[in-house]
Parts: structure tokens; sequence; C-alpha cells
């Protein structure tokens, strides 16, 4: 079984043939909801919306571990997060499609490994490529099956939220490496490798980032929630195809 994480813009999926809604308790708390099991071209998910069905919870309150632990709680193995971003250079412009291969965290206060209690071993994971290759390698095929262009590979900044970043901060992230900002890439990768879970993203533009693009003096969250509702057809389309050929 596979689940779909949707971030903002996905928190429900039409395709989707509602099996059952399960709540599940874990040891780290609530997760942002009940998971929704169910099947998508014959194929079994389970579906989690990562800020909640209401959209409650911001990047920074999301209890990640909760979600991961309740997701491999029901059998879940793969998990594609879907999340918007802003393009920090021209090529990642709104409404672009990006399979991000790389991550830069500046998040700071999040909760992000499993192995925090007394009793707990000291535990490290190897997370020299954050998203897995394989599974990254399945959805650029998927997306061409459906004639969905994407970029295979950029550099994600996951920053802390819930402010978008200032110009400079853009500027800072680009002399790091990064070609698109988001908020919610970790702990949500790293925790999912702990679990031994598969982890790959399909991250939506859904604008320029601070200072970038021909808006530069600010952005428009109007603009951004028109480029979303237009671009996650798209990304459904995506995951139809991934789950297709998976059955």
């Amino acid at each position: 079984m596979f689940a779909i994480i949707g971030g903002t813009g996905l928190t429900s999926l039409n395709t989707l043939e509602i099996v059952h809604r399960q709540v599940v308790r874990t040891p780290y708390g609530d997760p942002s909801g009940p998971l929704t099991l169910g099947r998508i071209a014959g194929r079994d998910i389970a579906f989690l919306a990562r800020h909640g069905y209401g959209h409650t919870y911001a990047p920074h309150r999301i209890n990640y571990r909760a979600n991961l632990w309740a997701l491999q709680h029901v059998g879940v193995r793969e998990v594609i997060s879907v999340a918007s971003v802003g393009g920090i250079q021209a090529r990642y412009a709104p409404g672009t499609l990006v399979i991000p291969h790389q991550i830069i965290d500046y998040t700071w206060g999040r909760v992000s490994t499993f192995f925090e209690g007394e009793e707990d071993p000291v535990t490290h994971i190897d997370f020299t490529l954050p998203f897995t290759p394989a599974l990254r390698q399945r959805l650029i095929r998927a997306a061409q099956r459906a004639g969905e262009p994407v970029i295979d590979g950029a550099v994600y900044a996951c920053t802390q939220g819930p402010r978008l970043e200032t110009a400079a901060e853009i500027d800072r992230l680009e002399r790091d490496g990064a070609n698109v900002v988001g908020m919610t890439a970790m702990p949500e990768a790293a925790l999912a490798r702990e679990l031994g879970l598969a982890y790959a993203a399909i991250n939506v533009v859904a604008n320029y980032a601070a200072g970038r693009g021909p808006d530069a003096g600010e952005i428009s969250f109007a603009e951004i929630e028109a480029t979303l509702a237009d671009t996650m057809a798209r990304v459904k389309r995506i995951l139809e195809s991934f789950a297709d050929v998976g059955r």
C-alpha cells in the first residue's frame, strides 16, 4: 500500500474510491486527521491531509511523527508527499511541477526523531539521498505516461514558517544551492526514513519566492490559490498514473 500526504491545495482526491476512514491513535499523539483508506485505479492507498482537512495546522505545528507512524501502522510502505513551494530561479515558475532530489533543512524546534526517549538507543540514519531514488523515478515515469511535464530534480529548502521568507533570506537560500522553498519536507522525510518507508515528493510551484519574478515587491496569495487550483488537476493525473501501473 502507498500513501499520499496532501499539502496546501490537495485536501481530497476526487478519483479516490473511499472504503472507510480510520482514526489511528499513536504513541506520539493525534495525526492531522483520520486516514482515508480506499483505492485509485484499483490499488489500495491511504490519504492524509497534512494540514488537517480544514487546513488548521500550520507547518511548524504539524505532528509529523504521528502522521508517519499512523501510515505505517495501517500497512503503508511508500509515501508520496504533495506540497506547494516557491520557485527561486526562473526555471521554477508558478505552475511548474517538480520532483525534488535533495533537501536543506532550516527548521528549528521541531521534533525530528522517533528516538528521543531515555530508553531509546542512539540511532543514526543515512540521509545522503533524502528522497528514495527508485520511488522518484517511478513518479517521473508516471508523469511521462500521464503526459504531464515535470522537472527532474531540485534542492528543496525547508524553512520554519508560518511566515513566508524575506527577499534577503531567499538570496541566502539561492547562495546555499536551493531551487525551491517550502515548509513541510522536514522532519517528514527523515521520519519516513527512520521508519523504513520509501519517500518521494511532487512539488507544485505556487509562486515565485520573495523578491523574485515580475512582482518582486509582494507575493499575491490570490494568485497562489489560483495557481494551485489550476495545477492540482495535473498532480492528480500523475497520481492516477502511478497507482495504475502499481497494481
